[in-house]
C-alpha cells in the first residue's frame, strides 16, 4: 500500500471539489455577519434543513457537541438530571460539558446495543423530594456509535416520546448520523424528527462537509440557544461559505451513505472470517463496525498498531473492541485491500 487507509472516522473526509466550486460561485451580496442574522445564505440553510426535519428553525453550529450542549441548556435548570445511555456520546465524548456548562448532571442506563426502552426510563425517574435531582431531559443518539452504528426502532422512540410528554420531560436526539440511520430504514428523516423537542444534526461525518452541525426545535428553543451559543464562543461571520459546502454535501453526498453502508458489512464479514475476531453480523446496519478483538489475545491499542504498519488507519473505543467507520473518502478497492488483510492477521 502506498498511502494509508483511514478508516479511523466518517470526520476524515475531505471536501469535494463540487463544494468548493460551490464556493467559488457565492453571491457575496449574500455574505454577512451571522451573528446580527445578517449571512442569507446560513439563514436559506437553517430555513431548508428544519423543512426537512419538521421543525420551527434551525440554528448553524460549529460541532455536533456544541450543538447537544445547546439543548441541554436550553432543556434544563442547574441540578437537574440528564438520562442517556452509557455509550453515548454526550457521557463520552463531550468533555463533562454537562456539569461545566449546565451544571446538571448525567445518569446513564445500559441499553441493549445502546438502545434504551420506556419502561427502564420509568424505572430511571427520580421522585420528587429537595434532596434528588429533578429529571428534565431524556436524550437518545441514533445511530448509536459507540454501540457499533446500531438504529433506535422507530416503534421505540414513539413509546418513550409518548411517556416522555405525558411526564412533562423533554426529549432530544443526537442525531450525528441520522441521515445513515434515514437511508438504511428508508425511513425519512422528519419522521424520527417527530417525536423530539429538540436533535442535533450533522454534515462533516458520512456527508462530508468540511464542518457544520445545527440544532433543531421550535423558534423559542432556537432563539435561547443562539444567546448561549455566543456567549460559548460559538458565534461566527460569513458563515455562508461554510453552509453552503455543508448543502452540497446533504445535497449530493446523501447517495454515497448506501455504498458506505456495503462496505461496513464487507469489512465485517471479513472480521467474521477471520477467528481472531468476532463481530456480530446482525449489528452493522450502517458504516460503522465494531469488533472484539479479545479472541486473539492482543490489546485494542496492538491490533490498533498493527493494521497501522500494514497501512490501515483504525480506532480503539473501549477495551477489547477496535472500530472502523465507512465513508465515501474510501474506495471499493481500498476496502477490498482492507478486507484480505483482516483475513492474514494472525495473533502471535
Amino acid at each position: 500500500m502506498n498511502h494509508l487507509i483511514d478508516l479511523r472516522s466518517d470526520t476524515v473526509t475531505k471536501p469535494t471539489p463540487e463544494m468548493l466550486e460551490a464556493v467559488s460561485k457565492i453571491d457575496l451580496a449574500k455574505l454577512g455577519d451571522d451573528v446580527f442574522g445578517e449571512d442569507e445564505l446560513t439563514n436559506e440553510f437553517e430555513k431548508q434543513v428544519a423543512e426537512l426535519l419538521g421543525k420551527e428553525a434551525g440554528l448553524f453550529v460549529p460541532s455536533g457537541t456544541m450543538a447537544n450542549q445547546l439543548a441541554i441548556k436550553i432543556s434544563t435548570q442547574e441540578g437537574d438530571e440528564v438520562i442517556c445511555e452509557t455509550g453515548a456520546h454526550i457521557a463520552n465524548y463531550e468533555t463533562a460539558a454537562p456539569a461545566v456548562l449546565s451544571r446538571v448532571q448525567l445518569k446513564t442506563l445500559d441499553g441493549e446495543h445502546g438502545i434504551l426502552k420506556a419502561e427502564q426510563l420509568q424505572e430511571a425517574i427520580r421522585p420528587s423530594a429537595d434532596w434528588y435531582p429533578r429529571t428534565s431531559l431524556i436524550a437518545l443518539e441514533n445511530t448509536h456509535n459507540r454501540a457499533g452504528g446500531t438504529l433506535y426502532p422507530l416503534q421505540e422512540i414513539e413509546r418513550i416520546a409518548e411517556w416522555c410528554q405525558s411526564s412533562g420531560l423533554r426529549l432530544h436526539l443526537d442525531g450525528a448520523r441520522l441521515w445513515n440511520a434515514c437511508v438504511a430504514t428508508g425511513i425519512k428523516p422528519k419522521d424520527y424528527a417527530q417525536y423530539f423537542d429538540t436533535l442535533s444534526v450533522c454534515f462533516s461525518k458520512g456527508l462530508g462537509a468540511p464542518m457544520g452541525s445545527m440544532l433543531l426545535g421550535t423558534r423559542s428553543d432556537i432563539q435561547r440557544a443562539r444567546r448561549y451559543r455566543k456567549m460559548w464562543g460559538g458565534g461566527m461571520r460569513q458563515t455562508g461559505v461554510i453552509a453552503t459546502m455543508a448543502g452540497v454535501a446533504l445535497e449530493k453526498n446523501y447517495v454515497h451513505l448506501a455504498p458506505s453502508h456495503q462496505h461496513a458489512v464487507e469489512l465485517a464479514k471479513a472480521f467474521c472470517a477471520n477467528p481472531n475476531f468476532r463481530v456480530d453480523l446482525n449489528l452493522v446496519k450502517t458504516n460503522i463496525v465494531s469488533v472484539d478483538v479479545s479472541p486473539s489475545g492482543w490489546s485494542e491499542m496492538k491490533v490498533v498498531a498493527w493494521f497501522k504498519q500494514h497501512g490501515v488507519l483504525i480506532s480503539s473505543i473501549k477495551k477489547n473492541f477496535i472500530r472502523l467507520v465507512t465513508h465515501f473518502g474510501v474506495s471499493e478497492k481500498e476496502i477490498q485491500l482492507t478486507c484480505e488483510l483482516i483475513k492474514l492477521f494472525k495473533s502471535q
